[in-house]
């Protein structure tokens, strides 16, 4: 299973509510994508990265959301 797949099962889980707490997507690539203006390894934008410790549950699960999307427009198996 590739970075991107775990990262679409666990944006499915956390979207569902089936996942207590809400995680950092983080995995730890950090690398900006500059055709995407996303990280190459969470998919979440600067703006959305530099937010997260600020953020509610409520918020950080509709990054989660986007992430999902956003590796489903990307051809990954997220949606």
């Amino acid at each position: 299973m590739t970075a991107t797949s775990r990262l679409a099962t666990r944006a499915r889980l956390i979207c569902a509510g089936l996942d207590g707490d809400v995680p950092s997507p983080c995995l730890s690539v950090c690398r900006m994508d500059p055709a995407r203006a996303l990280c190459d390894g969470c998919f979440r934008t600067l703006d959305e990265i530099a937010a997260w410790g600020r953020m509610r549950d409520e918020a950080k699960r509709e990054v989660w959301q986007a992430i999902s999307e956003r590796i489903a427009k990307a051809g990954g198996n997220a949606a």
